[in-house]
């Protein structure tokens, strides 16, 4: 028993580490500011389940997945450095919250954010996504696969809880506070998207290299 805890543990922990949802915190609040608080829950219900069932489908078919298209992990990271760093400029640029949107807006709006970018590649990004496929690799049994699947859930769990509490903080901080986060969380997303491009771009760099 305490062995699969302890395998549980680990698994918990390399997921949250890697899906860090206080850090996609500031971004969901920025991206939902214009809209109201049901929709903002719904917005984190819909991200956090997107990220979960994506993370189980690699885990299941990801390298098969893979393998069949021909792509590799190091692409998904060149992607996701230029998704991030778009959103991240348009964060630094005051752009991504909307003062007013209708009923019918914000129904599409909450669809198109939660699964990209907020479900993909921001809360089940490339590095949560590789730590799947590997470790459903290494569990070979049916109740490790479980204690896997199990952690995954538990994670996203807690993601969807954060981004819900969020917005208390967006109450406190007010529209200032909330306009001065943005600007400071758009460079460092901008940051992430540049370390995420250039680890990703590395790869084939090298392989050209090898080439030469």
């Amino acid at each position: 028993m305490n062995e699969y805890l302890t395998v549980w543990l680990l698994f918990f922990t390399s997921f949250i580490t890697l899906m860090n949802p206080l850090g996609v915190m500031p971004v969901f609040l920025t991206m939902t500011g214009g809209i109201d608080q049901k929709q903002r829950r719904n917005t984190a219900v819909k991200a956090s389940t997107t990220a979960f069932f994506t993370l189980i489908a690699f885990a299941f078919g990801g390298e098969m997945l893979f393998a069949f298209f021909g792509i590799s992990v190091a692409g998904l990271k060149v992607v996701g450095g230029i998704l991030f760093f778009i959103i991240g400029y348009d964060m630094l640029n005051a752009r991504v919250s909307r003062t007013k949107i209708s009923k019918e807006e914000a129904k599409i709006y909450v669809n198109d954010i939660s699964i990209t970018p907020l479900g993909i590649p921001m809360i089940a990004g490339p590095g949560s996504i590789t730590n799947a496929i590997i470790l459903m690799d290494q569990s070979k049994d049916f109740v490790t696969r479980s204690i896997l699947i199990s952690a995954i859930f538990a994670v996203c769990l807690v993601t969807m809880v954060i981004l819900i509490s969020g917005s208390r903080i967006l109450r406190f901080l007010g529209e200032t506070g909330n306009k001065v986060m943005m600007k400071l969380m758009g460079l460092i997303v901008m940051v992430i998207a540049v370390e995420f491009f250039f680890t990703g771009i590395r790869y084939y760099v090298q392989l050209i290299a090898e080439s030469i």
